[in-house]
């Protein structure tokens, strides 16, 4: 009687472990295809990523470089102080979008363009987001309010 209930007992403790790692193991699956990862321009061309890989680009939108082509594509360039990279985004681009702001897009890169599926544009005057920040501090390009 004493085994049967040990038995139980360890098969039950079996059975709960194995559908943990399988609950673990879903879930890490279901959330690989919502994670987008930040690259700044500078890693974006010193290693290009594959051209079915979704992730974010951010920086400064380099002046003069917006252009309006035919329809909704819009063409831009990004750039974080130290290296530039080519956008296309077909779309509304937002209100607040503008030369020498920070902006960060999502999308993939394709044949050295990165199409943006999304463009998002800082909010007010001192909002630039973290990744942006950061990766404009690495080049030298990023200046604190502080700072003046």
């Amino acid at each position: 009687m004493k085994t049967l209930k040990k038995r139980r007992r360890v098969q039950v403790i079996v059975l709960a472990a194995v559908a943990l790692a399988l609950s673990t193991a879903f879930i890490g699956v279901a959330l690989k295809d919502g994670i987008n990862y930040f690259r700044s321009p500078s890693q974006v061309i010193a290693e290009p990523p594959k051209p079915a890989e979704v992730f974010r680009i951010g920086g400064l939108v380099e002046e003069g470089s917006i252009i309006r082509g035919q329809g909704e594509t819009v063409y831009f360039v990004v750039t974080d102080g130290g290296e530039s990279v080519k956008v296309a985004f077909t779309g509304v681009l937002p209100d607040l979008f503008s030369e020498n702001q920070g902006m960060v897009g999502t999308g993939s890169y394709v044949n050295g363009v990165f199409e943006a599926t999304e463009i998002l544009a800082k909010h007010d005057e001192t909002y630039m987001p973290k990744e942006v920040v950061d990766a404009l501090k690495e080049q030298g390009v990023y200046k604190d309010g502080s700072d003046s």
